[in-house]
């Protein structure tokens, strides 16, 4: 096949679409290139544009893209040959589709009601207090001090561990929680 025919041919005209990606895991830059219908080179100067197309180089340093960096290099044709955006134009096309699939935005769209937004802050409360006690610093005052034993460590006999509630002369403190929020 010459390297100037297209190798698919869409609903559309000449190109591939995301259904026409073959499955597999990698991709070289010459493969996306032909899937695309553009030069290599276009590719690495779209890569120096979008912030959303970035393949992963291997050890050799080779561009290895991903089914989702092939899709974004196609959505970039699209929208630069086809829809006639300029670079800015489509790289904000971008960012309003990245920002739309955010899932934070979804989870909170999809709250039935304010109950939930109330108990999410509730948790959101709790997981706050429980990263601040993470966070201080294990004063020496809380641990016994280790007695050096006079007898070797082989003289004592192995006992198993057992599972006990934690020694009274550590005070660990309330996390607070309201059940009610």
């Amino acid at each position: 096949m010459a390297h100037n025919q297209p190798i698919r041919s869409g609903p559309h005209g000449p190109g591939a679409s995301p259904s026409e990606i073959p499955d597999k895991l990698y991709f070289r830059i010459g493969e996306v290139a032909r899937l695309c219908e553009v030069p290599a080179y276009v590719l690495r100067f779209w890569e120096s544009e979008f912030p959303q197309l970035k393949p992963n180089k291997g050890g050799t340093g080779q561009r290895l893209y991903r089914r989702r960096d092939v899709e974004m290099a196609l959505r970039v044709k699209t929208l630069l040959k086809d829809e006639g955006y300029t670079i800015p134009g489509a790289r904000q096309v971008l960012k309003a589709e990245f920002k739309q699939k955010e899932p934070q935005l979804s989870l909170l769209q999809s709250a039935p009601s304010g109950a939930s937004v109330k108990q999410l802050r509730g948790l959101r409360r709790e997981l706050e207090a429980i990263a601040a006690l993470l966070s201080q610093p294990v004063t020496n005052s809380a641990r016994p001090k280790k007695t050096r034993d006079p007898q070797p460590q082989a003289a004592h006999p192995i006992r198993p561990r057992r599972a006990s509630t934690p020694p009274a002369h550590i005070d660990a403190p309330e996390i607070p929680f309201d059940p009610a929020e």
